[in-house]
């Protein structure tokens, strides 16, 4: 014991002497950027092209390698989908090994490795180096296309296209790279049901056979190798890769605006908007103001702390990030965007603040706290990713692919530290443009359009050009209609009551058991659900190995909740919400018809649909059917407002009641689905399942 009080006081010394000998009364100056010593990798190049670069890294015995076809990039036109089917069926064997027995001995190895249209990648413990590297060679250059992975692979990216139908962020990007590049740019088009429906097997074939080439590819090899073992592995499985070029594409230049407009997409099942400032410049990374742009777009748009986020985040609290970008393009203009994902409520709000802080870093002197703050993060990047070996293979295939001097990463960091707060200016009036933009938004059109159009940029409004969710040019959508004589609030939800089941019929439910699945972030959990009039309430999530993830109990008076073995009580806001709620299985049987206002017959999911307000949410009933379809409101998470939607269908009845079986969730950027599987009327459930 007596020891470590000596330990103790030596280091307490040590802090005091310390102290003493640093005036804290001063802030500390910087010192110079620290020497970045950067060892060129060993290469070789094959007969046919191929350059091969190796980084010997014997700190663990693992190797990784990379291939980069460098193709410029690649139109597909009416059979847009042939690339994306070419890299799906490339890495699946090959012509003498079934994909089956491939994959077997991949996994065997324990290692990974995979193949695209553009390159592969494989890596595993470097005692498997030599059948790594040949299995990876026979998969790519003798590769195993058959009509029947064809078909398969062909279906899930038609399945991936028609499940993002109705995907606003999908949607908002596609049209924000068409608009931007043009559906004549590889860049600008996209797949589509029709296109890749064109696309057969010989189309593969031929796509493979046309750019699947070595003379513009490179192979990195990183890990616990030597360099002789790597040449004589690659070039003995690589050197019977047939020579060829990939043939050469022109297509029209990117075109900015001429005067910054608003580009709408409508999206009547938005729950917030998609908003993108966007235009296209020529920046590339030999260029002189390469590493004073990415200042400035770090300062504007690139991190937590930058001026975006600042302001509709931090200040406003619209929005879970702000964001921009500005990535140099060699083949292709570059683009610049800025924006974020906002409720509908704040979208012309968001518009303006976003407008604002760009014209800000072009018109205003950052602070030299922000270019020092910003300065020190690029450090502190730079240094931490140049511990993995994997950084000096990929500087030095830049360097290769972009006719980079050969000292750029070695004088990274003095650049980085060289920039001044009038570089950041005159390169965001250079590359910021602030009179050719398009503020590219995907929303729900009768929330938002009408506040969007009193937008003011420069002293005059911004015009508006609508556009479906495909870019196709469109006239104002009509984002409601008349309501027929007669219809009410009150007639719409007697409605609803007698397509369900009738008032009768809704009242001698007592006890309702939902069972289900419950898909979020990519995983199914098992969904148990009940429910006691007049106010007991029980809802579990289960994994279906593990168990019990999140569980929530009320029995009318009091509750809790657990989660990860972790159990409170209900209180506050949450209690008393819950106590609230005087009949939880039919809301519309105790509405209050006197709070409820019809507003309009708007369009969900292309059918007529009568929307109520009742005091903050928005209900929406289908017109035809009567059924409920839709429920919007807004509710505080993590101090901020967030929107919700639940959307639902699949009515299906159960003991002479209609109820919907397929439950959609979308809350901000998240969505989560339900889908019921059984449901028990009056019985399963008891006053014990509530305590």
């Amino acid at each position: 014991m007596k020891k470590i009080y000596n330990i103790l006081a030596l280091v307490f010394i040590g802090m005091t002497t310390m102290h003493a000998q640093v005036d804290r009364s001063k802030q500390p100056v910087a010192g110079p950027a620290p020497t970045i010593n950067i060892e060129a990798p060993k290469s070789f190049k094959l007969s046919n092209g191929l350059e091969v670069m190796v980084v010997e890294n014997n700190k663990l015995p693992r190797v990784s390698v990379s291939l980069t076809i460098d193709n410029p990039p690649v139109l597909d036109g009416d059979k847009a989908g042939v690339s994306s089917l070419t890299s799906a069926m490339l890495g699946k064997g090959s012509k003498s090994v079934s994909k089956d027995v491939f994959n077997e001995e991949v996994d065997y190895m324990g290692a990974n490795m995979n193949l695209s249209s553009r390159g592969g990648f494989a890596s595993g413990l470097s005692k498997y180096f030599n059948r790594l590297v040949e299995m990876m060679a026979d998969a790519a250059i003798n590769p195993n296309f058959t009509q029947e992975e064809f078909d398969k692979e062909k279906e899930k990216i038609l399945e991936g296209i028609k499940s993002e139908e109705k995907n606003v962020k999908a949607a908002a990007d596609r049209v924000k790279y068409l608009l931007a590049y043009g559906k004549n740019h590889p860049y600008g088009e996209y797949e589509s049901a029709q296109t890749v429906g064109n696309v057969n097997l010989s189309d593969v074939n031929k796509f493979y056979q046309n750019y699947f080439v070595p003379d513009n590819a490179y192979m990195v090899v990183v890990g616990d190798v030597k360099f002789k073992d790597v040449k004589k592995a690659v070039t003995k499985n690589f050197s019977n890769w047939r020579k060829g070029l990939a043939p050469s594409i022109t297509y029209p230049k990117a075109q900015n605006v001429q005067f910054t407009q608003i580009n709408f997409i409508d999206m009547p099942n938005a729950v917030q908007s998609e908003i993108s400032v966007v235009s296209t410049v020529d920046f590339k990374m030999n260029d002189e103001d390469y590493h004073a742009a990415l200042i400035a777009n770090k300062i504007l748009g690139g991190g937590f702390n930058s001026m975006l986020n600042l302001n509709l985040r931090e200040a406003n609290g619209w929005t879970y990030g702000a964001r921009s970008s500005l990535r140099a393009e060699r083949d292709a203009a570059a683009l610049f965007t800025a924006g974020a994902s906002v409720r509908n409520a704040v979208t012309d709000s968001a518009v303006v603040e976003t407008l604002k802080e760009i014209n800000n870093i072009r018109t205003v002197n950052v602070t030299e706290d922000q270019l020092k703050n910003v300065k020190a993060k690029y450090l502190g990047d730079f240094v931490l990713a140049m511990e993995k070996p994997q950084t000096i293979a990929r500087y030095a295939l830049n360097i290769k692919r972009n006719k980079l001097d050969k000292d750029f990463y070695k004088t990274f960091l003095s650049k980085i530290n060289a920039v001044t707060v009038e570089d950041v200016k005159r390169v965001a009036n250079k590359y910021f443009l602030a009179n050719n933009l398009r503020v590219v938004i995907a929303g729900k059109g009768s929330e938002v359009v009408e506040a969007l159009e009193r937008v003011q940029y420069n002293g005059k409004k911004l015009p508006i050009k609508y556009f479906d969710k495909y870019g196709n040019a469109t006239e104002r959508p009509v984002f409601s209609k008349p309501i027929p004589k007669g219809v009410t609030a009150k007639t719409v939800i007697e409605n609803y009551i007698k397509a369900v089941g009738g008032e009768e019929k809704l009242a001698s439910v007592k006890t309702l058991h939902f069972t289900g699945d419950f898909n979020a972030m990519g995983q199914t959990m098992k969904l148990n659900k009940k429910q006691m009039i007049p106010n007991k309430e029980l809802q579990e999530v289960l994994h279906p190995q593990a168990g019990p993830i999140f569980k929530q109990v009320f029995d009318g008076e009091k509750g809790y909740s657990a989660q990860m073995g972790q159990q409170k009580p209900l209180e506050g806001e949450d209690l008393e919400k819950s106590k609230a709620k005087k009949n939880v299985l039919f809301e519309e049987l105790v509405l209050d018809i006197s709070k409820a206002t019809l507003e309009s017959v708007v369009s969900i999911n292309g059918e007529d649909a009568y929307l109520i307000k009742v005091g903050d949410e928005s209900r929406f009933y289908n017109a035809k059917s009567g059924y409920l379809v839709k429920v919007e409101e807004t509710i505080e998470a993590q101090g901020q407002k967030v929107s919700v939607s639940t959307e639902y269908s699949n009515y299906t009845p159960t003991n002479g009641v209609q109820f919907p079986f397929s439950v959609t969730i979308k809350q901000g950027p998240q969505t989560f689905g339900m889908i019921i599987k059984e449901v028990k009327v009056n019985e399963g459930v008891t006053e014990a399942d509530f305590k």
